[in-house]
Protein backbone atom coordinates (compact mmCIF):
# COMPACT_ATOMS: atom_id res chain seq x y z
CA UNK A 1 0.00 0.00 0.00
CA UNK A 2 1.45 3.39 -0.90
CA UNK A 3 0.97 6.69 0.94
CA UNK A 4 1.03 10.23 -0.36
CA UNK A 5 4.34 11.93 0.26
CA UNK A 6 2.77 14.39 2.67
CA UNK A 7 1.79 11.45 4.90
CA UNK A 8 5.15 9.60 5.01
CA UNK A 9 6.46 11.42 8.05
CA UNK A 10 3.25 10.76 9.96
CA UNK A 11 3.38 6.97 9.60
CA UNK A 12 7.04 6.37 10.33
CA UNK A 13 6.63 6.60 14.10
CA UNK A 14 3.99 3.86 14.45
CA UNK A 15 6.02 1.61 12.13
CA UNK A 16 9.05 1.90 14.42
CA UNK A 17 6.90 1.03 17.41
CA UNK A 18 5.62 -2.01 15.61
CA UNK A 19 9.18 -3.08 14.88
CA UNK A 20 10.08 -2.66 18.52
CA UNK A 21 7.39 -5.10 19.51
CA UNK A 22 9.02 -7.78 17.36
CA UNK A 23 12.23 -7.32 19.37
CA UNK A 24 10.51 -8.41 22.55
CA UNK A 25 9.05 -5.11 23.79
CA UNK A 26 5.43 -6.11 23.31
CA UNK A 27 2.89 -3.91 25.25
CA UNK A 28 0.71 -5.28 28.02
CA UNK A 29 -2.84 -5.64 26.67
CA UNK A 30 -4.20 -4.05 29.84
CA UNK A 31 -1.96 -1.03 29.28
CA UNK A 32 -3.29 -0.75 25.73
CA UNK A 33 -6.84 -0.65 27.03
CA UNK A 34 -6.07 2.25 29.39
CA UNK A 35 -5.02 4.35 26.42
CA UNK A 36 -8.50 4.24 24.95
CA UNK A 37 -9.54 7.92 24.58
CA UNK A 38 -13.11 7.04 25.49
CA UNK A 39 -11.94 5.82 28.90
CA UNK A 40 -9.83 8.88 29.74
CA UNK A 41 -11.42 11.21 32.32
CA UNK A 42 -13.00 14.20 30.58
CA UNK A 43 -12.47 17.78 31.75
CA UNK A 44 -16.15 18.61 32.26
CA UNK A 45 -17.23 21.63 34.31
CA UNK A 46 -19.65 20.44 37.01
CA UNK A 47 -23.23 21.64 36.61
CA UNK A 48 -24.46 24.35 38.95
CA UNK A 49 -26.28 23.15 42.02
CA UNK A 50 -30.03 23.67 41.84
CA UNK A 51 -29.97 26.39 44.50
CA UNK A 52 -27.51 28.52 42.53
CA UNK A 53 -29.23 27.80 39.22
CA UNK A 54 -32.58 28.87 40.68
CA UNK A 55 -31.00 32.03 42.12
CA UNK A 56 -29.61 32.94 38.72
CA UNK A 57 -32.56 31.96 36.51
CA UNK A 58 -35.46 32.72 38.86
CA UNK A 59 -34.63 34.92 41.81
CA UNK A 60 -32.58 37.65 40.12
CA UNK A 61 -33.14 36.98 36.44
CA UNK A 62 -34.74 40.41 35.88
CA UNK A 63 -32.22 42.56 37.72
CA UNK A 64 -28.85 40.88 37.14
CA UNK A 65 -26.76 42.54 34.44
CA UNK A 66 -25.21 40.62 31.53
CA UNK A 67 -21.73 41.24 32.95
CA UNK A 68 -22.75 39.89 36.35
CA UNK A 69 -24.37 36.83 34.80
CA UNK A 70 -21.24 36.01 32.78
CA UNK A 71 -19.03 36.50 35.83
CA UNK A 72 -21.21 34.23 37.98
CA UNK A 73 -21.12 31.44 35.42
CA UNK A 74 -17.31 31.53 35.40
CA UNK A 75 -17.04 30.89 39.14
CA UNK A 76 -15.61 27.48 40.05
CA UNK A 77 -16.45 26.92 43.71
CA UNK A 78 -19.49 27.34 45.94
CA UNK A 79 -17.52 29.67 48.23
CA UNK A 80 -16.91 31.99 45.29
CA UNK A 81 -20.60 31.88 44.40
CA UNK A 82 -21.65 32.68 47.97
CA UNK A 83 -19.29 35.67 48.04
CA UNK A 84 -20.63 36.82 44.66
CA UNK A 85 -24.24 36.66 45.87
CA UNK A 86 -23.35 38.57 49.04
CA UNK A 87 -21.60 41.26 46.97
CA UNK A 88 -24.50 41.32 44.47
CA UNK A 89 -26.97 42.36 47.17
CA UNK A 90 -24.51 44.69 48.88
CA UNK A 91 -24.11 46.72 45.68
CA UNK A 92 -27.85 47.31 45.71
CA UNK A 93 -28.21 48.03 49.43
CA UNK A 94 -29.47 51.63 49.81
CA UNK A 95 -28.03 51.88 53.34
CA UNK A 96 -25.00 49.61 53.94
CA UNK A 97 -24.69 50.96 57.51
CA UNK A 98 -27.70 48.96 58.70
CA UNK A 99 -27.94 45.22 59.27
CA UNK A 100 -30.94 44.91 56.95
CA UNK A 101 -30.73 45.14 53.18
CA UNK A 102 -33.94 47.03 52.45
CA UNK A 103 -33.66 46.46 48.71
CA UNK A 104 -33.31 42.69 49.08
CA UNK A 105 -36.22 42.44 51.51
CA UNK A 106 -38.51 44.53 49.32
CA UNK A 107 -37.42 42.61 46.22
CA UNK A 108 -38.49 39.23 47.63
CA UNK A 109 -41.71 40.79 48.89
CA UNK A 110 -42.43 41.87 45.31
CA UNK A 111 -41.85 38.32 44.05
CA UNK A 112 -44.25 36.97 46.66
CA UNK A 113 -46.87 39.56 45.69
CA UNK A 114 -46.67 38.72 41.98
CA UNK A 115 -47.01 34.99 42.62
CA UNK A 116 -50.10 35.65 44.70
CA UNK A 117 -51.84 38.17 42.42
CA UNK A 118 -50.61 37.63 38.84
CA UNK A 119 -50.45 33.83 38.46
CA UNK A 120 -52.33 32.56 35.39
CA UNK A 121 -51.35 28.99 34.63
CA UNK A 122 -47.75 30.07 35.04
CA UNK A 123 -46.16 31.56 38.18
CA UNK A 124 -46.86 35.25 38.63
CA UNK A 125 -43.18 36.19 38.47
CA UNK A 126 -43.00 34.89 34.88
CA UNK A 127 -45.79 37.16 33.59
CA UNK A 128 -45.27 40.61 32.09
CA UNK A 129 -47.07 42.28 34.98
CA UNK A 130 -44.99 40.28 37.41
CA UNK A 131 -41.74 41.27 35.71
CA UNK A 132 -42.52 44.99 35.78
CA UNK A 133 -43.74 44.81 39.38
CA UNK A 134 -40.59 42.97 40.49
CA UNK A 135 -38.25 45.35 38.67
CA UNK A 136 -39.92 48.67 39.48
CA UNK A 137 -42.37 48.07 42.31
CA UNK A 138 -45.94 49.25 42.71
CA UNK A 139 -47.01 51.81 40.07
CA UNK A 140 -47.90 55.32 41.20
CA UNK A 141 -51.29 54.92 39.49
CA UNK A 142 -53.07 51.79 38.30
CA UNK A 143 -56.21 51.70 36.15
CA UNK A 144 -57.82 48.25 35.81
CA UNK A 145 -60.53 46.90 33.48
CA UNK A 146 -60.69 43.22 34.54
CA UNK A 147 -63.78 42.47 32.42
CA UNK A 148 -63.07 44.65 29.40
CA UNK A 149 -66.32 45.60 27.72
CA UNK A 150 -67.55 48.96 26.41
CA UNK A 151 -64.79 51.53 26.18
CA UNK A 152 -64.95 55.21 25.21
CA UNK A 153 -61.65 56.07 23.61
CA UNK A 154 -59.93 59.28 24.70
CA UNK A 155 -59.28 61.80 21.95
CA UNK A 156 -55.63 60.81 21.60
CA UNK A 157 -56.77 57.28 20.69
CA UNK A 158 -59.12 58.57 18.03
CA UNK A 159 -62.37 58.96 20.00
CA UNK A 160 -65.48 56.85 19.40
CA UNK A 161 -66.29 53.72 21.39
CA UNK A 162 -65.53 50.04 21.10
CA UNK A 163 -65.39 46.85 23.14
CA UNK A 164 -62.12 45.79 24.73
CA UNK A 165 -60.39 42.77 26.13
CA UNK A 166 -59.47 42.95 29.84
CA UNK A 167 -56.65 45.46 30.21
CA UNK A 168 -54.71 47.50 32.75
CA UNK A 169 -52.77 50.75 32.53
CA UNK A 170 -49.89 51.38 34.94
CA UNK A 171 -48.35 54.80 35.41
CA UNK A 172 -44.96 55.56 36.97
CA UNK A 173 -43.97 59.17 37.58
CA UNK A 174 -40.30 58.32 37.16
CA UNK A 175 -38.27 55.18 36.49
CA UNK A 176 -34.45 55.43 36.61
CA UNK A 177 -32.99 54.55 33.24
CA UNK A 178 -36.42 54.69 31.57
CA UNK A 179 -37.75 58.23 32.03
CA UNK A 180 -40.55 60.35 33.47
CA UNK A 181 -44.28 59.85 33.00
CA UNK A 182 -43.96 56.17 32.02
CA UNK A 183 -47.28 54.61 30.96
CA UNK A 184 -47.47 50.82 30.47
CA UNK A 185 -50.54 49.04 29.11
CA UNK A 186 -51.22 45.32 29.66
CA UNK A 187 -53.84 43.37 27.68
CA UNK A 188 -55.39 39.92 28.23
CA UNK A 189 -56.68 38.94 24.75
CA UNK A 190 -57.23 35.28 25.72
CA UNK A 191 -59.26 35.88 28.90
CA UNK A 192 -56.91 33.53 30.76
CA UNK A 193 -55.67 36.14 33.21
CA UNK A 194 -52.25 36.43 31.59
CA UNK A 195 -51.80 40.08 30.68
CA UNK A 196 -49.13 40.98 28.15
CA UNK A 197 -47.49 44.34 27.49
CA UNK A 198 -49.24 46.09 24.60
CA UNK A 199 -47.11 47.36 21.74
CA UNK A 200 -49.76 49.82 20.55
CA UNK A 201 -53.09 51.27 21.80
CA UNK A 202 -55.12 49.02 19.47
CA UNK A 203 -54.19 45.70 21.11
CA UNK A 204 -56.97 46.00 23.68
CA UNK A 205 -59.61 46.64 20.95
CA UNK A 206 -61.67 43.44 20.70
CA UNK A 207 -63.42 44.74 17.54
CA UNK A 208 -60.25 45.73 15.73
CA UNK A 209 -60.53 43.06 13.04
CA UNK A 210 -64.32 43.21 12.66
CA UNK A 211 -65.33 45.38 9.66
CA UNK A 212 -67.55 48.33 10.52
CA UNK A 213 -67.39 47.81 14.29
CA UNK A 214 -65.66 49.89 16.96
CA UNK A 215 -64.86 52.76 14.61
CA UNK A 216 -62.98 55.86 15.66
CA UNK A 217 -64.55 59.28 15.03
CA UNK A 218 -62.34 59.77 11.99
CA UNK A 219 -63.46 56.40 10.58
CA UNK A 220 -67.12 57.19 11.25
CA UNK A 221 -66.77 60.42 9.27
CA UNK A 222 -65.14 58.59 6.38
CA UNK A 223 -61.88 60.47 6.77
CA UNK A 224 -59.94 57.26 7.30
CA UNK A 225 -60.48 53.52 7.25
CA UNK A 226 -59.95 50.79 9.79
CA UNK A 227 -57.60 49.11 7.33
CA UNK A 228 -55.28 52.07 7.65
CA UNK A 229 -55.41 51.82 11.44
CA UNK A 230 -54.48 48.14 11.33
CA UNK A 231 -51.66 48.87 8.89
CA UNK A 232 -48.43 50.69 9.63
CA UNK A 233 -49.37 54.13 8.37
CA UNK A 234 -52.86 54.67 9.71
CA UNK A 235 -54.42 56.19 12.78
CA UNK A 236 -51.66 55.03 15.08
CA UNK A 237 -48.98 54.55 12.49
CA UNK A 238 -45.88 56.64 12.11
CA UNK A 239 -47.63 59.72 10.76
CA UNK A 240 -50.87 60.08 12.74
CA UNK A 241 -50.24 59.30 16.40
CA UNK A 242 -51.41 62.15 18.67
CA UNK A 243 -49.06 61.56 21.61
CA UNK A 244 -45.33 61.16 21.13
CA UNK A 245 -45.35 58.23 23.57
CA UNK A 246 -47.73 56.36 21.22
CA UNK A 247 -45.24 56.59 18.35
CA UNK A 248 -44.16 53.10 17.23
CA UNK A 249 -40.56 54.12 17.80
CA UNK A 250 -41.31 55.43 21.30
CA UNK A 251 -43.18 52.24 22.16
CA UNK A 252 -40.30 50.05 20.96
CA UNK A 253 -37.81 52.19 22.86
CA UNK A 254 -39.94 51.89 26.00
CA UNK A 255 -40.13 48.10 25.66
CA UNK A 256 -36.37 47.96 25.18
CA UNK A 257 -35.73 50.11 28.26
CA UNK A 258 -38.15 48.04 30.36
CA UNK A 259 -36.32 44.83 29.38
CA UNK A 260 -33.01 46.25 30.56
CA UNK A 261 -32.01 45.41 34.17
CA UNK A 262 -32.48 48.41 36.48
CA UNK A 263 -29.27 50.37 36.64
CA UNK A 264 -27.03 49.91 39.66
CA UNK A 265 -26.74 53.29 41.27
CA UNK A 266 -23.74 55.26 42.41
CA UNK A 267 -22.43 53.07 45.22
CA UNK A 268 -19.10 54.87 45.10
CA UNK A 269 -20.97 58.06 45.97
CA UNK A 270 -22.80 56.28 48.79
CA UNK A 271 -19.44 55.23 50.24
CA UNK A 272 -18.03 58.74 49.83
CA UNK A 273 -20.97 60.38 51.59
CA UNK A 274 -20.46 57.97 54.50
CA UNK A 275 -16.89 59.14 55.00
CA UNK A 276 -17.67 62.80 54.30
CA UNK A 277 -14.31 63.20 52.56
CA UNK A 278 -14.12 65.82 49.83
CA UNK A 279 -11.48 65.18 47.20
CA UNK A 280 -8.75 67.66 46.26
CA UNK A 281 -10.96 68.75 43.36
CA UNK A 282 -14.06 70.11 45.19
CA UNK A 283 -17.34 70.97 43.48
CA UNK A 284 -19.41 73.79 44.96
CA UNK A 285 -23.19 73.53 45.05
CA UNK A 286 -26.10 74.94 47.06
CA UNK A 287 -28.92 72.96 48.65
CA UNK A 288 -32.35 74.10 49.79
CA UNK A 289 -35.10 72.25 51.71
CA UNK A 290 -38.79 73.24 51.32
CA UNK A 291 -41.96 71.87 52.94
CA UNK A 292 -45.48 71.51 51.54
CA UNK A 293 -48.36 69.89 53.42
CA UNK A 294 -49.67 66.66 51.87
CA UNK A 295 -51.89 65.35 54.69
CA UNK A 296 -52.18 65.51 58.46
CA UNK A 297 -49.38 62.95 58.78
CA UNK A 298 -47.26 63.57 55.69
CA UNK A 299 -45.27 66.56 54.44
CA UNK A 300 -43.77 66.81 50.97
CA UNK A 301 -40.12 67.69 51.53
CA UNK A 302 -38.41 69.05 48.42
CA UNK A 303 -34.60 69.00 48.17
CA UNK A 304 -33.28 71.41 45.52
CA UNK A 305 -29.62 71.24 44.46
CA UNK A 306 -28.12 74.01 42.34
CA UNK A 307 -24.70 74.32 40.72
CA UNK A 308 -22.99 77.04 38.71
CA UNK A 309 -22.50 75.88 35.13
CA UNK A 310 -19.10 77.58 35.07
CA UNK A 311 -17.95 75.04 37.68
CA UNK A 312 -18.93 72.09 35.47
CA UNK A 313 -16.89 70.47 32.70
CA UNK A 314 -18.61 70.35 29.30
CA UNK A 315 -17.58 67.81 26.68
CA UNK A 316 -18.72 67.13 23.12
CA UNK A 317 -21.41 64.47 22.70
CA UNK A 318 -22.87 64.05 19.20
CA UNK A 319 -22.27 67.70 18.34
CA UNK A 320 -23.73 69.00 21.62
CA UNK A 321 -21.84 70.21 24.66
CA UNK A 322 -22.86 68.24 27.75
CA UNK A 323 -21.99 68.40 31.44
CA UNK A 324 -22.90 65.29 33.43
CA UNK A 325 -23.38 65.01 37.18
CA UNK A 326 -24.20 62.11 39.47
CA UNK A 327 -26.22 63.05 42.57
CA UNK A 328 -26.69 60.88 45.65
CA UNK A 329 -28.63 61.82 48.79
CA UNK A 330 -29.46 59.94 51.97
CA UNK A 331 -32.08 61.06 54.50
CA UNK A 332 -31.82 59.82 58.09
CA UNK A 333 -33.97 60.49 61.14
CA UNK A 334 -32.63 61.79 64.44
CA UNK A 335 -32.56 58.15 65.62
CA UNK A 336 -30.28 57.22 62.72
CA UNK A 337 -32.89 55.27 60.76
CA UNK A 338 -32.92 55.66 56.99
CA UNK A 339 -35.92 57.70 55.84
CA UNK A 340 -35.15 57.89 52.13
CA UNK A 341 -32.51 57.76 49.41
CA UNK A 342 -32.35 59.52 46.07
CA UNK A 343 -29.78 59.11 43.31
CA UNK A 344 -29.95 60.34 39.75
CA UNK A 345 -27.80 61.39 36.80
CA UNK A 346 -28.25 65.00 35.66
CA UNK A 347 -27.27 66.28 32.21
CA UNK A 348 -26.92 69.94 31.20
CA UNK A 349 -26.86 70.43 27.42
CA UNK A 350 -25.97 73.37 25.18
CA UNK A 351 -24.96 73.88 21.56
CA UNK A 352 -21.46 75.06 20.80
CA UNK A 353 -22.82 78.53 20.05
CA UNK A 354 -24.76 78.63 23.34
CA UNK A 355 -21.93 77.32 25.52
CA UNK A 356 -20.53 80.70 26.59
CA UNK A 357 -23.96 81.94 27.60
CA UNK A 358 -24.89 78.60 29.20
CA UNK A 359 -21.86 78.76 31.51
CA UNK A 360 -23.28 81.96 33.01
CA UNK A 361 -26.45 80.11 34.04
CA UNK A 362 -27.16 77.54 36.73
CA UNK A 363 -28.26 73.90 36.72
CA UNK A 364 -30.87 72.70 39.21
CA UNK A 365 -32.13 69.30 40.37
CA UNK A 366 -34.98 68.51 42.75
CA UNK A 367 -36.19 65.45 44.62
CA UNK A 368 -39.48 65.45 46.58
CA UNK A 369 -39.95 62.93 49.40
CA UNK A 370 -42.98 62.46 51.69
CA UNK A 371 -41.85 62.49 55.34
CA UNK A 372 -43.60 62.43 58.70
CA UNK A 373 -43.00 65.48 60.94
CA UNK A 374 -39.73 65.26 62.87
CA UNK A 375 -36.02 66.08 62.78
CA UNK A 376 -33.81 64.69 60.01
CA UNK A 377 -30.46 65.03 58.31
CA UNK A 378 -29.74 64.81 54.60
CA UNK A 379 -26.28 63.91 53.29
CA UNK A 380 -25.80 64.93 49.65
CA UNK A 381 -22.87 64.29 47.33
CA UNK A 382 -22.56 65.65 43.78
CA UNK A 383 -19.87 64.55 41.33
CA UNK A 384 -18.95 65.96 37.93
CA UNK A 385 -18.59 62.79 35.83
CA UNK A 386 -16.07 64.29 33.41
CA UNK A 387 -13.69 66.09 35.79
CA UNK A 388 -14.31 64.00 38.90
CA UNK A 389 -14.90 67.16 40.96
CA UNK A 390 -16.97 66.24 44.02
CA UNK A 391 -18.87 68.14 46.68
CA UNK A 392 -20.52 66.95 49.92
CA UNK A 393 -23.11 68.69 52.11
CA UNK A 394 -24.66 67.59 55.42
CA UNK A 395 -27.84 69.52 56.25
CA UNK A 396 -30.09 69.12 59.27
CA UNK A 397 -33.76 70.10 59.04
CA UNK A 398 -37.07 69.76 60.86
CA UNK A 399 -40.23 68.75 59.03
CA UNK A 400 -43.06 70.86 60.52
CA UNK A 401 -46.29 69.43 61.90
CA UNK A 402 -49.31 71.23 60.44
CA UNK A 403 -52.14 71.68 62.96
CA UNK A 404 -55.52 71.41 61.24
CA UNK A 405 -56.91 74.14 63.52
CA UNK A 406 -54.19 76.71 62.91
CA UNK A 407 -53.44 79.04 60.03
CA UNK A 408 -50.13 77.92 58.51
CA UNK A 409 -48.07 78.15 55.34
CA UNK A 410 -45.60 76.19 53.28
CA UNK A 411 -42.06 77.43 52.79
CA UNK A 412 -41.94 80.78 51.03
CA UNK A 413 -40.13 79.99 47.77
CA UNK A 414 -38.39 82.65 45.70
CA UNK A 415 -38.19 81.11 42.25
CA UNK A 416 -36.08 81.70 39.16
CA UNK A 417 -38.89 80.21 37.06
CA UNK A 418 -42.60 80.08 37.79
CA UNK A 419 -45.25 78.89 35.33
CA UNK A 420 -48.65 77.21 35.29
CA UNK A 421 -48.92 73.70 33.83
CA UNK A 422 -52.09 74.69 31.99
CA UNK A 423 -53.88 71.37 32.54
CA UNK A 424 -50.86 69.19 31.72
CA UNK A 425 -50.15 66.16 33.99
CA UNK A 426 -48.58 67.23 37.28
CA UNK A 427 -45.46 65.05 36.97
CA UNK A 428 -41.75 65.63 36.87
CA UNK A 429 -39.27 67.65 38.85
CA UNK A 430 -40.16 71.06 40.32
CA UNK A 431 -43.92 70.48 39.96
CA UNK A 432 -46.02 71.56 42.94
CA UNK A 433 -49.75 71.14 42.35
CA UNK A 434 -50.45 72.75 38.99
CA UNK A 435 -47.38 75.01 39.01
CA UNK A 436 -43.80 74.45 37.97
CA UNK A 437 -41.57 76.13 40.55
CA UNK A 438 -37.79 76.21 40.12
CA UNK A 439 -36.33 77.76 43.30
CA UNK A 440 -33.49 80.24 43.10
CA UNK A 441 -31.36 78.57 45.77
CA UNK A 442 -28.71 81.30 45.83
CA UNK A 443 -31.33 84.08 46.05
CA UNK A 444 -29.40 86.24 43.56
CA UNK A 445 -31.27 87.89 40.64
CA UNK A 446 -30.03 90.01 37.78
CA UNK A 447 -31.85 93.30 37.50
CA UNK A 448 -34.78 92.83 35.13
CA UNK A 449 -35.03 89.10 35.82
CA UNK A 450 -38.55 88.14 37.01
CA UNK A 451 -38.74 87.33 40.70
CA UNK A 452 -41.04 84.35 41.24
CA UNK A 453 -42.97 84.08 44.52
CA UNK A 454 -44.71 80.85 45.56
CA UNK A 455 -46.51 80.11 48.82
CA UNK A 456 -49.30 77.80 49.99
CA UNK A 457 -51.64 78.87 52.81
CA UNK A 458 -53.40 76.18 54.86
CA UNK A 459 -56.61 76.31 56.94
CA UNK A 460 -57.60 79.77 55.75
CA UNK A 461 -61.16 80.88 56.47
CA UNK A 462 -63.65 81.10 53.60
CA UNK A 463 -66.26 83.84 53.32
CA UNK A 464 -69.51 81.88 53.03
CA UNK A 465 -71.18 84.73 51.14
CA UNK A 466 -68.66 85.21 48.36
CA UNK A 467 -67.01 81.77 48.70
CA UNK A 468 -63.67 83.54 48.51
CA UNK A 469 -60.82 83.37 51.02
CA UNK A 470 -61.55 85.48 54.08
CA UNK A 471 -57.91 86.44 54.44
CA UNK A 472 -55.98 89.60 53.72
CA UNK A 473 -52.62 89.13 52.03
CA UNK A 474 -50.08 91.90 51.44
CA UNK A 475 -46.66 91.76 49.79
CA UNK A 476 -44.16 94.06 51.53
CA UNK A 477 -40.69 94.77 50.13
CA UNK A 478 -37.96 95.98 52.49
CA UNK A 479 -34.47 97.37 51.72
CA UNK A 480 -31.99 98.40 54.41
CA UNK A 481 -34.74 98.10 56.99
CA UNK A 482 -37.06 100.47 55.14
CA UNK A 483 -40.27 99.66 53.32
CA UNK A 484 -39.87 100.35 49.59
CA UNK A 485 -43.00 98.71 48.20
CA UNK A 486 -46.33 97.23 49.16
CA UNK A 487 -49.06 95.48 47.17
CA UNK A 488 -52.22 93.59 48.25
CA UNK A 489 -53.18 90.22 46.79
CA UNK A 490 -56.17 90.19 44.46
CA UNK A 491 -58.23 87.06 45.21
CA UNK A 492 -60.51 87.42 42.21
CA UNK A 493 -60.83 84.13 40.35
CA UNK A 494 -58.73 82.26 42.90
CA UNK A 495 -60.26 79.03 44.19
CA UNK A 496 -59.44 76.91 47.21
CA UNK A 497 -58.68 73.19 47.40
CA UNK A 498 -59.47 71.74 50.79
CA UNK A 499 -58.75 75.09 52.52
CA UNK A 500 -55.45 75.34 50.72
CA UNK A 501 -54.70 78.59 48.90
CA UNK A 502 -51.85 79.09 46.48
CA UNK A 503 -50.00 82.37 45.95
CA UNK A 504 -47.99 82.35 42.74
CA UNK A 505 -46.88 85.57 41.09
CA UNK A 506 -43.98 87.20 39.29
CA UNK A 507 -42.48 90.49 40.49
CA UNK A 508 -40.74 92.80 38.02
CA UNK A 509 -37.24 93.56 39.31
CA UNK A 510 -36.45 96.14 36.64
CA UNK A 511 -37.29 99.04 38.99
CA UNK A 512 -35.31 97.62 41.90
CA UNK A 513 -31.89 99.12 42.50
CA UNK A 514 -29.02 96.69 43.13
CA UNK A 515 -28.77 95.62 46.76
CA UNK A 516 -30.15 93.29 49.42
CA UNK A 517 -33.92 92.96 49.92
CA UNK A 518 -36.41 91.13 52.09
CA UNK A 519 -39.88 90.12 50.91
CA UNK A 520 -42.50 89.64 53.62
CA UNK A 521 -45.99 88.27 52.97
CA UNK A 522 -48.38 89.47 55.67
CA UNK A 523 -51.37 87.17 56.09
CA UNK A 524 -54.38 87.82 58.33
CA UNK A 525 -57.38 85.49 58.60
CA UNK A 526 -60.53 87.57 59.17
CA UNK A 527 -62.46 84.53 60.44
CA UNK A 528 -60.08 83.26 63.13
CA UNK A 529 -58.07 86.45 63.63
CA UNK A 530 -54.79 84.55 63.19
CA UNK A 531 -51.88 86.24 61.40
CA UNK A 532 -48.59 85.12 59.84
CA UNK A 533 -45.72 86.91 58.13
CA UNK A 534 -43.32 84.52 56.30
CA UNK A 535 -40.30 86.27 54.79
CA UNK A 536 -37.39 85.57 52.45
CA UNK A 537 -34.25 87.51 51.49
CA UNK A 538 -32.80 88.04 48.02
CA UNK A 539 -30.20 90.15 46.23
CA UNK A 540 -30.44 92.21 43.03
CA UNK A 541 -27.29 92.64 40.91
CA UNK A 542 -26.70 94.33 37.58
Amino acid sequence: MSFPKASVRLVLFPLVLAGASFLGFAQDPRQTQTQDPMEKPRNVKPELKKAYKDWLDKDVTYIITDEERKAFKKLATDDEREKFIEEFWRRRDPDPDTDENEFKEEYYERIAYTNEHFASGIPGWKTDRGRIWIMYGKPDERETHPSGGTYDRPSYEGGGNTSTYPFETWFYRYLPGVGSGVEIEFVDPTGSGEYRIARNPNEKDALLNIPGAGLTLSEQLGLSSKGERIGTGGEFGIANYQRSQDSPFSRLQLLTDLNRPPQIKFNDLASAVNTGVIEENPLNFDIRVDFFRQSDQRVITAFTIQTENRDLTFSDSGGLQQARMNIFGRITSVAGRRAGVFEDPVITTATTQELTEAKERKSAYQKAVALVPGTYKVDVIVRDVTSGATGVRHVGFTVPKYDVQKLSTSTLVLASRLESLGGQPAVGQFVIGQTKVIPNVSGIYHRGQPLGVYLQIYNAGIDQTTLRPAVDVEYVLMKDGKEVGKQPENWQGMSDAGQRLTLARLIDSQRLAPGDYELTIRIRDRVSGQALAPAAKFTIIQ
